[in-house]
């Protein structure tokens, strides 16, 4: 099995008529590409979890946008504003919570509006295509310095060091390296030992499992020391002096530093406060959307219940007809969290200030529809 360093995530086909996705639902036991080109595949794709992680959802979003422009036909420019808009909120419908969707549909949509003063129709869609570009090599460098500073914290704690981390925020989930996963991948390349330095351990991530699927995956194939765990199993790991610091990624942070991530994340920093271990948040800052004062305006996604009751199972494991709470994500509040690790440097509380510093702003406009 290859390197999931090695593994495109998300890309443009050579072609530009298609989106190439590696579908995540197949891993670990098959890696397989599809290619997405239609508006209902597209968001079929990000809704399913073929392509998921907020980042690489962005990714998707902003090609998705130049697919999907470049296809009309109108030469009306009132006419291509309305039918953009029309699909921006479509693909954005796929994933509410995870705001890098909204982010790059809203990027690609104010470069549209900007561009179409002074240009045509056929001009636009050039520059929409290399807007996209942009933000996948962006998304690349981001990813990268979030793991360099992420990189600093492993040295101050030393060599043998023990990591928790929950769902997938690696490459897989980026155009490559990943946010939580990344201090590991620039650990690597700084020469540490990933079977002697590193032991990761990826809490198995129900329902959906992308800790023990997508993570543990990751880790493996770059050679680190990896664990998996049931998710109730994390207190008795933390207590038992296997941790030293936990890493994880983020779908959308709240100006005040709630965030939300994938569910269970909070009872991971609940747990990890009552032992005193460093919990660390790696947040691209587009995922900060400094619109919201709070994770209580967080909007939560919730997920079909067959996926609590059927999947991964030979057969049903629950009794017909019985009721499903299955939220995607929870909101982790502020005050659990040591930092906040952005490719600008790391937030620590009051984390408004510390961002308004950073130079992070409102954006303008938000799509959630």
């Amino acid at each position: 099995m290859k390197n999931a360093l090695s593994l495109d995530t998300v890309r443009l086909a050579d072609n530009k008529k298609e989106i190439v996705i590696l579908d995540q639902t197949l891993l670990p036991n098959e890696c397989k590409y599809i290619s997405v080109a239609t508006a209902g595949d597209i968001r079929e794709a990000i809704y399913s979890l073929r392509v998921r992680g907020a980042p690489a959802i962005g990714v998707t979003g902003g090609y998705a946008y130049y697919l999907l422009a470049e296809r009309l036909e109108t030469t009306d420019k009132q006419e291509f504003i309305k039918e953009c808009t029309s699909m921006m909120e479509y693909i954005n419908a796929a994933r509410p919570t995870a705001v890098n969707l909204s982010w790059a549909l809203n990027r690609m949509h104010s470069r549209m509006l900007a561009e179409l003063e002074n240009h045509s129709i056929a001009e636009v869609k050039e520059i929409l295509l290399k807007e996209a570009d942009a933000i996948y090599e962006e998304d690349i460098a981001i990813s990268r310095n979030i793991g360099a500073y992420g990189f600093r914290l492993l040295e101050e704690i030393g060599k043998g060091v023990g990591i928790m981390t929950h769902c997938n925020a690696g490459s897989l989930a980026t155009a490559k390296y990943g946010t939580a996963l990344a201090p590991m991948y620039i650990a690597l390349e700084k020469g540490w030992d990933g079977k002697k330095d590193m032991h990761v351990y990826c809490d198995e991530t129900r329902p959906l499992l992308q800790g023990a699927r997508l993570s543990a995956f990751e880790m493996q194939t770059a050679g680190i020391d990896t664990y998996v765990q049931c998710d109730n199993m994390a207190s008795y790991i933390m207590k038992n002096g296997k941790i030293d610091i936990i890493f994880v990624g983020c779908d959308r942070v709240a100006a005040n530093g709630d965030f939300a991530n994938k569910i269970g994340t909070s009872g991971v920093a609940i747990i990890a406060k009552h032992y005193g271990i460093p919990f660390y948040v790696c947040a691209p800052s587009s995922t900060i959307d400094m619109t919201l004062e709070s994770g209580e305006e967080i909007r939560i996604e919730q997920r079909k219940p067959e996926e609590v009751t059927e999947m991964w199972y030979e057969k049903r494991m629950a009794p017909e007809g019985v009721g499903v709470v299955n939220p995607a994500f929870d909101v982790t509040d502020h005050s659990l969290v040591t930092g906040i690790i952005t490719e600008k440097g790391i937030a620590r509380a009051p984390f408004k200030e510390a961002f308004l510093e950073m130079g992070i702003r409102p954006a303008e406009k938000f799509v959630d529809k």
